[in-house]
């Protein structure tokens, strides 16, 4: 007899029967655990790429749109304060500088971070140990 959603109904079959099925049932559910974790891998990686395709276009852009905000801090601080150009240009590199260091000290510090966290294979490892010395002393 079947249930209304096509699984078998085995409340009838015996405890052999369903320890015998152990096998058949934990293979089917690693390969949908797998099928499951290939199907999310393939749309996250197209969501990834089409991702990275949109920043790469919006860097394009800001690559274009430095130099012009550059060329009107340049001779807007000359406009405004009536500097010489070549001062005001000056001011501006000096700023930009500034802003480098700033976010490459900022990087350093962020990566200093992530090198202090613990690899995740270093942490299998060290369970694998933990296991071993467990059934070593059984």
């Amino acid at each position: 007899m079947t249930t209304p959603r096509g699984f078998r109904d085995r409340a009838d079959d015996s405890f052999f029967t369903l320890l015998g099925d152990i096998p058949e049932l934990v293979r089917n559910l690693v390969v949908a655990e797998i099928d499951a974790a290939k199907k999310w891998a393939a749309k996250t990686s197209k969501d990834a790429g089409i991702g990275a395709v949109w920043m790469l276009v919006a860097l394009f852009f800001l690559f274009w749109s430095l130099p012009a905000l550059g060329i009107f801090l340049i001779w807007g601080i000359h406009s405004w304060f009536g500097w010489w150009i070549w001062a005001s240009a000056l001011l501006v590199f000096g700023v930009g500088l500034v802003i480098v260091a700033v976010c490459v000290l900022l990087g350093i510090l962020r990566f200093k971070r992530l090198a202090k966290r613990e690899n995740p294979g270093q942490a299998i490892a060290e369970d694998v140990r933990i296991v071993k010395e467990a059934a070593d002393e059984f």
